[in-house]
């Protein structure tokens, strides 16, 4: 499975787990591409997993990640997750897309 979570929220940028208007999605992995319908304009961030066993989460060993992972704009990876501000897009009205690259550490 793909686990996708977009939000607006840079306080819960990651894992969108608090923010009440992140808009997640879960599709196989087999899936290209992703659409977020009828979203208003703003600046958005978007992080995605590749949860291989189906737990609904990232695992990790000694935290580093043993499953796939991604953020919109792919920023570089150092200890951890990005920050909001290194993920973020701006959506307008003309929309937009993110072509983010899961990466693999393990």
């Amino acid at each position: 499975m793909i686990r996708v979570c977009l939000t607006a929220d840079p306080e819960n940028f990651p894992a969108c787990i608090d923010d009440a208007r992140a808009l997640s999605r879960s599709v196989s992995a087999a899936t290209r591409d992703i659409a977020f319908e009828g979203l208003a304009p703003g600046t958005y961030a978007v992080a995605v997993i590749h949860d291989e066993n189906g737990n609904n989460k990232l695992d990790t060993t000694l935290g580093i990640p043993r499953e796939g992972f991604g953020f919109s704009r792919n920023p570089a990876i150092g200890f951890g997750p990005p920050k909001f501000a290194a993920a973020r897009f701006a959506l307008t009205d003309a929309g937009a897309t993110q072509d983010i690259r899961i990466r693999y550490l393990f």
